[in-house]
């Protein structure tokens, strides 16, 4: 999903907020003015009339249930391709749902608001002014699509009547970019050239099922969709939708797409703040004692050629990586003259038993995973995440195959399933099958249950 999209998706709860807010206080004020008009309004009974403050406190409130109503009624879908008008439509229903809540709150627990007409400008009011900033968001994100910034990449595979009338009807939107449809006949190498050279964002599948398809997706991290009973759905993250008259299902790769990605970097960026607050004694004392152990700097940042040390990260791209440094300095470069003594011959990962270029402080902190903890401020920074699959070198990977790529579907982490089940005593396919369960099974309750599976496994101390 592109950030533009997340952005936009994001703004609209302020937004609407704001908008709920500023609809109370004007509802206030237009009660005030027409008090005078007895044949309009009743006469306002000053005696039990609130303070502008209380008003307002009161539409806190007010603003917050509405808010937990559009959610519930999914009108912050981070998806920009929706009409306008079916936005509206959908709001004008919830905020009947809101308005019918607070009056049954007023009748039966608490006593009406100084003015029933104030609740009824309140709704009006609100409906009115949600709407106006909705279409600015809209417009002002029309703007940026018609600039092509967040624009979604569509490839249609399939030459039929369907495919014609998807793209006629998705034409009509500014967040798409529509490629020219291909046939499924098509090789698989000319689809993968179209995808990477076009850079494409998703894909509509509108004939028979082809599961190679469905794999280069997952490669290049491509969102699938297919028009239902052309194919089974292997997976349980589906997602229901009509294009005009056309039922559409969206294969989502994870539930960390859309609002499942924004709350996983939120809990990553708390979760990783704190706990550099929480052990910065323990990066203290470790960097000393790497520092007096042996000679070279604290941190492992930098090859023995003195270029960057990089992982990869989420859809294959590259960033630095950050450990306490484990080995003696400049030995990093002799790992490929130890290739005799890789354990783990059975898929592209290395690992040297009682490796001669460990110092005394690094068996220590290896053990515990004490070296690793300076990875917190890489989930700071959003290059990686507290939970996820193992960061590979760049060398590993080129020996990955094709479908091992799912991993990078998102950001890889601190810990994961594979580390909480044996960490590297396992072979590579059954690392990649956790990986691949973790992905396509996510939830704030799995991480917390690997979190804390993963302080049980630190305490217990591993041996190289």
């Amino acid at each position: 999903m592109k950030r533009l999209e997340i952005f936009f998706g994001i703004i609209k709860i302020p937004v609407d907020f704001l908008m709920i807010i500023a609809a109370f206080y004007t509802a206030y004020r237009l009660r005030l003015l027409t008090a005078p008009n007895t044949l309009f309004a009743k006469p306002i009974d000053y005696t039990v009339l609130p303070t502008i403050q209380d008003y307002l406190q009161f539409s806190i409130t007010a603003s917050i249930a509405l808010l937990v109503i559009f959610a519930l009624g999914r009108m912050y879908s981070l998806r920009s391709t929706g009409r306008f008008s079916e936005e509206a439509g959908r709001a004008g229903l919830l905020c009947g749902v809101w308005i019918m809540a607070l009056i049954t709150y007023f009748f039966f627990i608490h006593s009406f608001p100084f003015s029933r007409l104030a609740t009824v400008y309140s709704w009006i009011l609100t409906l009115c002014f949600i709407l106006i900033g909705r279409a600015l968001i809209k417009f002002i994100q029309n703007l940026f699509l018609r600039s092509n910034f967040g624009k979604r990449t569509l490839l249609v595979i399939g030459k039929n009547n369907i495919s014609k009338e998807l793209i006629s009807t998705l034409s009509k939107t500014a967040g798409y970019k529509i490629l020219e449809p291909v046939g499924k006949s098509e090789s698989l190498q000319r689809l993968e050239y179209i995808i990477k050279r076009s850079h494409v964002d998703e894909i509509i599948q509108t004939e028979s099922e082809n599961q190679d398809i469905l794999e280069l997706c997952d490669t290049y991290h491509v969102h699938y969709r297919f028009v239902p009973d052309m194919l089974e759905v292997r997976r349980s993250n589906i997602e229901i939708e009509t294009i005009g008259e056309i039922p559409i299902i969206s294969l989502k790769p994870t539930p960390l797409d859309g609002w499942g990605k924004v709350i996983k970097r939120l809990a990553d960026f708390l979760g990783s703040l704190f706990g550099i607050i929480i052990l910065s004694p323990i990066f203290l004392i470790t960097a000393i004692a790497v520092k007096l152990d042996s000679k070279g700097p604290v941190f492992f940042t930098k090859l023995d050629d003195g270029s960057p040390a990089k992982r990869v990260g989420q859809h294959n791209k590259l960033f630095q990586f950050y450990k306490f440094r484990s080995m003696r300095d400049k030995t990093d470069g002799m790992r490929s003259n130890l290739t005799d003594q890789n354990l783990r011959s059975d898929g592209p990962l290395m690992k040297i038993k009682n490796d001669p270029r460990i110092t005394r402080i690094g068996l220590f902190i290896r053990r515990y995973s004490i070296d690793e903890l300076p990875q917190l401020y890489s989930v700071l920074k959003g290059d990686m995440s507290l939970v996820g699959p193992r960061p590979h070198l760049p060398e590993e990977v080129a020996k990955y195959d094709r479908h091992h790529h799912f991993v990078f579907t998102i950001k890889p982490g601190l810990s994961g399933l594979a580390q909480i089940s044996g960490r590297s005593d396992l072979d590579f396919a059954t690392e990649a099958k956790l990986d691949r369960f973790y992905i396509e099974n996510w939830s704030l309750l799995l991480d917390l249950k690997i979190i804390l599976k993963t302080l049980g496994v630190i305490a217990k101390g591993y041996r190289e």
